[in-house]
Parts: C-alpha cells; sequence; structure tokens
C-alpha cells in the first residue's frame, strides 16, 4: 500500500513538473517572437512617446493590469504616464487626454467592448493611438495609428481559458518600449534616482560624501608634532578608529590608524618615544564631498581601507567611515 501510494504520489509530482515547463516554454517563445517585430513601426512609436505631452495607456481585465505596470515603468523613468480604466473613461476620465498625447490601448482580442467604444473620442481629441494586440487585423487594429503585435502561438494554458502567452508578451513588449524610450533620451542613473528617492536604490543614487562625512570640530586631527598620548586621545575621542595629520596651516600631511598603532607596537617599537609624523602613514586617500556615497564605497574595497579623506583642491572638508555608509543603508 504505502509504495502504491509513493508511486501515485511521484506521478503527480511529474505532471505538476511537466506543466510548470511547459508553461515556461510557452511563455519564452512568446517572448522571443517578438524579436522579429521590432520594426520601424516599433521605432516611430518610441519617437511619438518621446514627443508626447503624457502617455495614456488603457485596457481592462489583465490587459488593464499589465497596462499599469507599464506605465508605472514609464512614471518611474521621468515620462508623465497615466492609467486610463477603460470603463471609468467615457464617465469622465477622458478628460486626463489631450491632443498630441498617445495613447496605448491593450487588447489581445482587439475588440474589447469597452476600448473599442473609445476610438470615436480618441480620433476626437486627436490623439495618438498606439495597439497593442494579439489581433492585427482587429477593430482595434483597424482604427489605430500604430500597431504592436503579441501574437502568441498558443497560450500555455492548456485549456486556453487563462491569459498566460499573451499577457507576458505585452509585458515584455511594454518593458522594450521603455528601454528604447531611455535610450532615446539618454537616461542616466542621476536621472533616474530623481524619481527613487526612497528605499535602497535612492540612498545608492542620491546619497553623496557630503551627506554623511563628519566635518568642522567632529574631524579627528592632529599636527606634526603631536605626541602618541595625543595621537591616541583624538583616535579615541573621535571614534572613528583614525586622525588626520596636518602642518601649522592646517595642510593634510598623512594619517594614523589604531590599526598603525598595534602595527607599530607588534614590532616592538616604543611608541612612547614617537610623534605623529613618525607613526602617519603618508598620502592618505581623498575624495571629494560631491561623490556618491556608493562610489567612497567601492575605492574603500579597492585599497582595502575604512576611511576616506574629504578635500578638495588640498583644503581638508571632511572625513567620512564605512560604518557612516553601512549605517545610512547606501550598500
Amino acid at each position: 500500500m504505502n509504495t502504491l501510494k509513493g508511486s501515485s504520489l511521484d506521478n503527480k509530482s511529474q505532471a505538476i513538473i511537466d506543466s510548470a515547463q511547459r508553461a515556461l516554454k510557452i511563455e519564452s517563445q512568446a517572448v522571443t517572437d517578438l524579436v522579429d517585430r521590432i520594426d520601424e513601426g516599433f521605432v516611430n512609436v518610441v519617437h511619438h512617446i518621446d514627443q508626447c505631452q503624457n502617455l495614456i495607456i488603457t485596457g481592462m481585465g489583465k490587459s488593464g493590469l499589465i497596462g499599469k505596470k507599464i506605465a508605472s515603468t514609464f512614471s518611474s523613468i521621468g515620462l508623465p504616464t497615466l492609467f486610463l480604466h477603460a470603463a471609468e473613461a467615457s464617465h469622465g476620465d477622458l478628460g486626463m487626454i489631450m491632443e498630441n498625447d498617445t495613447v496605448i490601448a491593450i487588447s489581445n482580442s482587439g475588440e474589447t467592448e469597452e476600448v473599442i467604444r473609445l476610438l470615436p473620442s480618441f480620433k476626437r481629441i486627436n490623439c495618438t493611438l498606439v495597439a497593442i494586440t494579439g489581433k492585427p487585423k482587429s477593430t482595434l487594429a483597424k482604427c489605430s495609428d500604430y500597431v504592436l503585435s503579441v501574437a502568441v502561438q498558443e497560450e500555455a494554458c492548456p485549456k486556453d481559458l487563462v491569459p498566460t502567452a499573451s499577457t507576458t508578451a505585452t509585458l515584455a513588449l511594454g518593458d522594450a518600449l521603455a528601454i528604447a524610450f531611455m535610450e532615446l533620451r539618454g537616461i542616466q542613473e542621476k536621472d533616474f534616482a530623481q524619481n527613487h528617492p526612497g528605499g535602497s536604490l535612492g540612498r545608492r543614487l542620491l546619497t553623496t560624501v557630503d551627506d554623511l562625512m563628519h566635518s568642522g570640530d567632529a574631524i579627528p586631527k592632529v599636527l606634526e608634532n603631536a605626541d602618541s598620548s595625543s595621537v591616541i586621545g583624538e583616535i579615541s575621542k573621535k571614534r572613528l578608529g583614525v586622525t588626520l595629520v596636518t602642518d601649522q596651516d592646517g595642510k593634510l600631511k598623512g594619517l594614523v590608524t589604531d590599526g598603525d598603532l598595534r602595527r607599530i607596537m607588534e614590532k616592538g617599537k616604543d611608541i612612547s618615544q614617537m610623534n605623529a609624523s613618525n607613526m602617519m602613514a603618508k598620502n592618505p586617500k581623498t575624495i571629494t564631498k560631491e561623490t556618491l556615497a556608493a562610489k567612497a564605497v567601492q575605492i574603500m574595497e579597492q585599497h582595502s581601507i575604512t576611511s576616506l579623506v574629504v578635500s578638495k583642491e588640498d583644503e581638508i572638508e571632511g572625513i567620512i567611515h564605512l560604518h557612516d555608509i553601512l549605517k545610512a543603508g547606501v550598500v
């Protein structure tokens, strides 16, 4: 009896695995099939998106949900984009569309009733209409300025009931439009960061050394002729594990870390007979306060150090420690 149960369970497990693998293969093929459809028409759509004041995306059901994601993607890269619920549009929401806007209407069948009802209004407004549909000869396609086909060979659902491969293809095509738009506009990390001030991404792309560095009296520093007691006292007081060493004019000459002190003592040298100039490491690594904090981490990792002197034209402006950056959640 136990053997039969085990055998039955194995068969069911294999069926689940086969079904899932089949779905993934069908959906990946649906995306691959889009590659050869990227043509001059696609390029023209990207240019219209670039030139429009607002991008409007509309759809119903699962096509609407995909449309919301595409709208969110475009908004995140700096293009004012709105999602228009096709059923709500005729009850006042059409007011969000203006002449010369670009409207992307999503309907796999190209015959979605709520979308088709809007076609006369789109024409009256004189917006550019782009159809994303699986039926290039549908009513929606015939009434659009541009048609982007997401036709699929088959849905992953074996009974052809649930939109699967078609919605995946639509989402992928929306991403392709967004990435192509970014290429056209030359959108860089700093541009992207302006729309993502929150979360780890925003911190990584927006936080500068100036935001986190210690400045003024918080900078640990001693003069070149400072004795070992003063050096140790400054390192302990400022709690950064390091102190800068300067000349009488405040120019940076080097720095001493708590690690330097340990290494000196390990060599059997009498630290009490040394001053800062004898203990310091010359030519410490520096950084400007305008540099991104994430870049500071890269420099620290590259040189196996935990702090950088912040300076501008040989003037000390501050110091930044790895712990400051980690605490801020930049990395």
